[in-house]
């Protein structure tokens, strides 16, 4: 499964992935609505990474929240 664990789970990383990634718009945050493979997309798409940076980047943020959802 490559969606955050519960949809409460999403609602709260949202506030952390707007500090973390402030170039994601709301549409942005919209169209994630807890799917990381959005996330990782869009983080992608809006910093010019990679898709492995991109991966990484967004592992990293969910290790440092403590969410392994997904995983």
């Amino acid at each position: 499964m490559n969606k955050l664990q519960l949809k409460g789970d999403w609602n709260k990383l949202k506030g952390a992935v707007k500090e973390k990634w402030a170039e994601l718009t709301d549409d942005d945050m919209l169209a994630i609505e807890g799917q990381k493979d959005q996330l990782i997309g869009r983080v992608q798409e809006r910093y010019g990474y990679q898709k492995d940076q991109a991966e990484k980047e967004v592992r990293a943020f969910m290790d440092d929240n403590n969410c392994h959802c997904g995983d």
